[in-house]
């Protein structure tokens, strides 16, 4: 090929490169990526409303058998899953065998086996809907709500990186008190006409237990994640010190970004990409708390961020904190399906998403309203964020290929 040719040749590779750009900066599907993109993303809306009264009717296997099936090292359920409102179905309604104070944390919770020996996490109600949390912004209790708000908007960006959670309804009564740990029972306690615990824990306390209307408590129900699936816990890189007074490397150091990444595992391999895909997560549900986070064992760097403990999140629908979008402003760069997910949630609009999602929920409604609205509100914010660093860095540099497919074992 004549030199001449070469230079034309190149020069029109680097024109068709330059538009999949512009393509994936304005939102269209010109590209294969951005097409490949829609074809997911039209999948998350076909299954976006899931039924009450769904059933395991096809299958021999019990929903936690089906739904310890799904989680592999880049997923906790894949893209197309029939069964999960019936598996979030059985979540809300299996018998509970034992009732047990919770793991290792500093928020009250209680662990609970249900029918078939599955373990799941409830985290009981202590807020109503429109309680806004005031001071720092990762103040006050858990949020059960947020758990299930969490989950489903994991399920619409597409990341699918969060445990299966449910609203449930139990009566201490009849549901807890007869299976409960002598451990457990000897945190019960009646205030008034109601009965409450305050279960074990680092900031668990009798004089704040969490409180059912009469007997009957309402809370989330988190599945446990597969024995098979031992998790490895790592403290966060943009984590918060929660000392006054005391900054964070990262909160004054405007080139941290460089320094992280000269540190296993995000020298190499997705986790990166991973810590500002939950940074954006994080900020659209106004999650300030993500101090450590798990991954699998043994990995190599190569597992998900698996997105635990959601429940400090839906606070306070007024604060737009920043600050959580740190590891995304500073390393200033995002995947590129995730890109093209957010471009087009803006354009469906997120809150219509999640809110028509809720409506499975036995607990809905599951977020009061200005909550769901700061999530068009900080959504913006994240597309104008990423803009800024397409304007300062170029798309090449900010927009990031990232094909990791690793195969279920």
């Amino acid at each position: 090929m004549k030199l001449k040719q070469r230079v034309v040749l190149l020069v029109a590779l680097l024109l068709l490169l330059g538009l999949g750009k512009i393509f994936l900066l304005d939102g269209s599907e010109g590209t294969a990526a951005s097409r490949r993109d829609l074809r997911s993303f039209r999948k998350m809306e076909a299954g976006l409303t899931l039924s009450r009264a769904a059933r395991l009717t096809h299958t021999l296997q019990s929903p936690w058998e089906i739904a310890s099936q799904w989680v592999g090292p880049r997923e906790v359920y894949p893209e197309e899953t029939p069964e999960l409102a019936a598996v979030l179905t059985s979540l809300s309604t299996a018998r509970i065998e034992r009732a047990d104070v919770g793991y290792k944390g500093t928020q009250l919770k209680a662990l609970l086996v249900l029918d078939g020996g599955q373990k799941v996490v409830f985290k009981p109600k202590r807020y109503n809907r429109d309680y806004v949390v005031e001071g720092e912004p990762y103040a006050g209790y858990d949020r059960h709500n947020a758990e299930v708000a969490a989950f489903h908007l994991d399920r619409i960006l597409g990341f699918r990186r969060a445990p299966l959670v449910v609203g449930r309804f139990v009566s201490l009564r009849t549901d807890i008190k007869p299976m409960a740990t002598d451990e457990l029972l000897s945190t019960f306690l009646t205030q008034g006409n109601n009965t409450c615990f305050y279960g074990k824990c680092y900031y668990c306390r009798e004089s704040e237990p969490a409180c059912a209307v009469g007997e009957l408590m309402e809370g989330s129900v988190t599945l446990w994640l597969p024995d098979v699936w031992p998790l490895q816990k790592h403290r966060h890189p943009w984590g918060r010190t929660y000392r006054e007074g005391k900054l964070a490397r990262w909160e004054y150091d405007e080139s941290y970004c460089e320094a992280v990444k000269k540190m296993p595992p995000y020298d190499a391999g997705p986790r990166l990409l991973d810590v500002i895909d939950t940074a954006i997560f994080d900020y659209l549900i106004g999650n300030a708390d993500r101090h450590h986070y798990e991954s699998f064992q043994d990995d190599g760097g190569a597992s998900m961020l698996i997105l635990l403990d959601n429940a400090k999140s839906f606070g306070n629908a007024a604060l737009d904190e920043r600050s959580i979008l740190a590891p995304l402003y500073q390393c200033c760069m995002v995947r590129v399906s995730t890109w093209n997910r957010l471009n087009l949630l803006r354009s469906r609009s997120l809150s219509a998403a999640l809110r028509q999602a809720l409506t499975f929920d036995p607990i809905q409604p599951v977020l009061a309203e200005p909550h769901l609205a700061a999530l068009d509100r900080r959504l913006a914010g994240v597309i104008a964020t990423v803009k800024q660093c397409v304007e300062s860095q170029g798309s090449d540099n900010t927009l990031i290929e990232d094909q990791i497919n690793l195969p279920h074992p």
